[in-house]
């Protein structure tokens, strides 16, 4: 039983605090050669965050964190916890156009990257007021993992119920990012809820655990706090490579995955898979996307482990359903709601009443991982929490047994590769092209990534431009992931009677030729 009383009392600090305490000589955290017990986590932490307190940080301040997976990145996140700060995430991969809107939207006091993203910082004004910390400094040498030079700040005042722990952006009806805003409540909460489905067969202080989705994402973030809950060694790689991951996973013969579906295809495609690779894992969690059926059963059968898939979103922290371990598997089904979530199918069009099993409408959920809200966008929370409903924007139906099924979404977002895409911020670039009349992105059906973003496009009248000159265009515009995979032109483009372009009937149209 999860006591929530409890977990109100505890910050993500606290949970590191508690593993190391009991489990001190357990390896903690394995990157590459760094390596750090838990003991050394905590005492790397202290000195991270006694080292960015001498220099002015204090309760409530942002701190902008653009880092790949990496012992940086787990010892800055918990510093800045411990300091009672705010983690706004940043992907790596963002160019300094993405870059831009969140500084100017999340306004961080401080920015901690590489000093590989120098270059795209000298092009953002917004960080005229910044206080940059780069990984190393001019001569290389770590300015994260630095032993600490002086006495300790006191621990601050944390209320894990009101003060948030996590900015981390996702994308709206708009396509504009929102910050959502996650709590230490929010986020110690969903990791016990999702840990509670697993807790038959993950044992605290035995497991090792693999980190290969970015930790900028939400589901990667929560399996990292769920790694220091369970005292597990968690084992990550900068960039997934799945030649290196199995490299890891014969080293280390981890007990437990997440990923998304594409990297589980890519690991299975690996021709050097060996018939026992992949049997050390217990659990293999897909998430980010369905995974497809065949895949399903190919890991299961290579890898002997439970295989679960659930549904989650960033405003939901990450998890509200989840496969059942030990009961019916149903492919296609995200499972059942987690512990201490409740969950239900209503109509689109009032988003009031309840339909039976068997009916399509909008999924609304309800529970302590239910964000804050949006950061600074009180009138989006509001259209977004109602009543503590969540309202998820996706469409679902659910059978007698209670397992849900999703369906589509109300949002155009596209997730390819278990990364999300929002196609009005792609076509907003798009549409700077001098040559482009109009513009439209969406997302369809990929065996590999899930969904593949394509664009047909119309040019200005005498203007020439191929599909690879304007991908290239679109090179340093937006991250890379961002940019159609396939682009066609067109004379003209589908439209409703009052000239709104009909994104659905070009996904329809597509889907039946991509099968």
């Amino acid at each position: 039983m999860i006591d929530q009383e409890a977990l109100s009392k505890l910050t993500l600090y606290d949970l590191l605090l508690q593993s190391a305490k009991e489990f001190p000589s357990k390896m903690a955290v394995i990157d590459g050669s760094l390596q750090f017990t838990y003991e050394e986590l905590v005492k790397a932490v202290d000195a991270f965050s006694s080292s960015l307190y001498y220099q002015g940080f204090r309760k409530g301040d942002r701190v902008g964190m653009m880092l790949p997976n990496s012992i940086h990145y787990i010892v800055s996140y918990y510093a800045v916890q411990r300091l009672g700060g705010i983690v706004v995430q940043v992907n790596p991969q963002y160019q300094a156009v993405e870059l831009d809107y969140i500084m100017v939207d999340a306004e961080p006091k401080w920015f901690i990257c590489e000093r590989i993203q120098h270059g795209k910082i000298r092009e953002v004004r917004a960080f005229n007021d910044v206080h940059v910390i780069f990984t190393t400094d001019d001569y290389g040498a770590d300015r994260i993992l630095q032993p600490s030079s002086g006495v300790q700040p006191e621990q601050v005042s944390i209320s894990p119920k009101a003060d948030i722990a996590v900015i981390q952006y996702t994308g709206g009806t708009t396509g504009k990012s929102k910050g959502v805003m996650l709590t230490h409540f929010n986020i110690v909460c969903n990791i016990h809820q999702s840990g509670e489905a697993f807790s038959d067969v993950l044992n605290k202080g035995e497991e090792r655990i693999l980190g290969v989705a970015p930790l900028t994402h939400a589901m990667a973030m929560t399996n990292m706090n769920n790694s220091v809950r369970l005292a597990s060694t968690f084992i990550i790689l900068g960039k997934f490579d799945a030649g290196k991951v199995l490299e890891l996973i014969r080293k280390y013969q981890p007990t437990m995955m997440l990923g998304s579906p594409t990297m589980y295809i890519a690991l299975l495609n690996l021709q050097d898979l060996q018939p026992n690779d992949l049997s050390c894992f217990k659990i293999c969690i897909s998430g980010a996307a369905p995974i497809p059926a065949e895949v399903l059963k190919n890991l299961e059968k290579k890898s002997g482990a439970h295989i679960l898939e659930g549904y989650g979103l960033s405003e939901g922290t990450t998890s509200t359903h989840r496969t059942p371990l030990n009961k019916k598997r149903k492919i296609g089904s995200v499972g059942s709601p987690i512990a201490l979530t409740e969950a239900k199918i209503v109509d689109e069009e009032t988003g009031t009443k309840e339909l039976p099993p068997g009916e399509k409408g909008e999924l609304i959920i309800k529970g302590p991982q239910v964000m804050k809200g949006y950061w600074k966008k009180p009138e989006e929370t509001n259209l977004t929490i109602k009543g503590g409903w969540l309202y998820t924007g996706d469409i679902a139906v659910r059978d007698e047994d209670n397992y849900y099924f999703i369906v589509g979404r109300k949002k155009d977002m596209v997730i390819a590769g278990g990364l999300n895409i929002y196609p009005a911020e792609v076509e907003e670039v798009i549409y700077q092209h001098p040559d482009i009349a109009e513009a439209c992105t969406f997302g369809v059906p990929d065996p590999y990534l899930g969904e593949k973003l394509y664009a047909v496009v119309i040019l200005k009248e005498g203007a020439k431009l191929t599909d690879k000159e304007l991908s290239s265009w679109c090179e340093g515009k937006i991250a890379r992931y961002k940019i159609p995979r396939v682009i066609e032109f067109r004379d003209s483009l589908p439209k409703t009677i009052v000239g709104k372009i009909l994104r659905r009937t070009l996904v329809e149209e597509f889907t039946q030729k991509s099968k």
